[in-house]
């Protein structure tokens, strides 16, 4: 495997479990200096990973849905230079509940999450990656308006295509900016949300997001791609 550079630095929102915690655990490997985000101070595998790797990582406290948390640590991380800011935080409703079935509550609840709070982040963090970094969040294939021919886990699918349309809002206020801006769908992976019957392993997906980012690196302006490098349509 291709060794990074160890003076890039990654941040890392939502990394104490799942994918999250499978990029950590990748761009530790590729000798990147990794900050991760936890929800809450209690001991979660990040803090394992930490005590393997020593002075390469850090953990941060933060809650993306508390506007004062983002702020609060985005005071804190001033000065420093994150070359990829990688939003993974979001959650799910169950996935058989339609449109006409979802509560306000938890119709808010999924939106607030997985669209308007990663959005906030980026929008908070966004000075602090060069013209030569990256800016990520994690979306789905399930986003992909285009390609929603089977229909099923309704609102999540709402939330990440509306994740998908802000960040091309995002982009489109930032014409000539020489950052590659990414929309990231992983594949249907086996964590807590994706479920024991997914295709694919942490192991399997997380190490090609990772190729798949640096392989857009040199490729200014957003793009939709998934974890085999290959365009999503939109």
């Amino acid at each position: 495997m291709k060794t990074e550079s160890p003076t890039k630095t990654i941040l890392i929102i939502g990394a104490s479990r799942g994918l999250g915690l499978g990029l950590a655990a990748e761009y530790l490997r590729r000798s990147w200096h990794v900050i991760g985000t936890v929800r809450r101070p209690s001991k979660t595998g990040l803090h394992d990973l930490a005590a393997k790797w020593g002075g390469q990582m850090d953990i941060e406290q933060l809650d993306i849905d508390e506007p004062g948390e983002i702020a609060a640590l985005r005071a804190k991380l001033a000065g420093r230079t994150i070359d990829l800011l990688f939003v993974n935080a979001g959650i799910a409703n169950d996935p058989a509940e339609t449109i006409g079935q979802v509560s306000t509550k938890d119709f808010m609840r999924v939106m607030l999450t997985n669209a308007l709070s990663p959005m906030r982040v980026v929008e908070a963090f966004e000075d602090l990656v060069p013209s030569s970094g990256s800016i990520a969040v994690m979306s789905s294939g399930l986003g992909s308006v285009a390609d929603n021919e089977s229909g099923g886990w309704e609102v999540y699918r709402a939330s990440k295509a509306a994740l998908n349309t802000l960040m091309r809002s995002f982009a489109a206020r930032r014409r000539g900016d020489g950052r590659n801006l990414a929309v990231i769908a992983p594949g249907w992976v086996r964590t807590d949300m994706g479920g024991a019957h997914a295709h694919l392993s942490i192991e399997e997906s997380i190490p090609r997001v990772a190729d798949a980012i640096a392989q857009f690196q040199s490729k200014p302006g957003l793009h939709y791609f998934d974890y085999r490098g290959q365009i999503v349509r939109w």
